[in-house]
């Protein structure tokens, strides 16, 4: 779907010919026009340099667009966005400094609808110490002791940015399983990953984007049906890879 678009109360995400070009650089978003719905898993996929990033970026309010609008929940990105998304990036960013405990408390402190009894659940399942620094974890734990945190919240979206990148194939396993726990029905998760074999049986439905623009905006059933393919296989074919 890259024309015209119904809006609809069901809507949770807006995008209305959204373009972002760099100062004396490329068009990384171009023209796109698309919804998200309420409720719904939806894999962001896309060769490196076809705007997800960048999509991305403004979808958490770090880059604004240069023309076009984009609302979350009828509000463009800003303090009250900001209440209800929530991001995971594809670098970890937590402190060495502190402990677990730490970064319960300063997420707990500084998002309202933190569930400490969620992230402590997930954190005794995983059998990581509260009181450990995160200095003495390794970097597939600081990943999952991230991946909690950013699922701990009860927010209406959810951004995560290659949640599976880097991590062994039981690490993906658990990730993957904390992902389709821990979001309520009305919620929506978007999801970017390079590795859509191992997600894609929780998708609803994918966007494909290519130099910036979206090529395929389509329910995973629909591929399986029409296509015959799963979307790993019609996403080699439709990128040649």
């Amino acid at each position: 779907m890259t024309g015209g678009m119904e809006m609809n109360y069901n809507n949770l995400v807006e995008l209305v010919n959204l373009t972002k070009k760099y100062k004396n650089g490329p068009v990384a978003v171009n023209n796109i026009t698309l919804a998200m719905a309420r409720g719904r898993i939806i894999g962001l996929l896309g060769p490196n340099g076809s705007g997800k990033t960048t999509m991305i970026k403004m979808l958490n309010g770090l880059l604004r667009p240069t023309t076009g609008t984009l609302t979350i929940n009828g509000h463009a990105p800003g303090v009250e966005t900001k209440k209800k998304v929530s991001y995971l990036p594809e670098k970890t960013y937590l402190p060495d400094s502190m402990k677990v405990s730490g970064v319960v408390d300063y997420f707990a402190e500084f998002y309202e609808d933190f569930r400490k009894d969620r992230a402590y659940e997930m954190f005794q399942s995983l059998n990581i110490a509260l009181n450990a620094p995160l200095k003495t974890l390794s970097k597939g734990t600081k990943e999952k002791v991230q991946l909690i945190l950013v699922m701990s919240r009860d927010a209406d979206l959810f951004i995560l940015d290659e949640p599976i990148a880097g991590v062994d194939p039981a690490a993906r396993d658990y990730i993957i399983k904390t992902i389709i726990s821990n979001y309520n029905e009305n919620a929506t998760i978007l999801l970017s990953t390079h590795i859509i074999s191992d997600i894609e049986n929780i998708l609803d439905e994918v966007i494909f984007l290519r130099h910036g623009q979206v090529i395929l905006q389509s329910t995973v059933e629909d591929i399986r049906i029409n296509k015959g393919k799963s979307v790993d296989a019609y996403f080699r074919e439709v990128f040649v890879c």
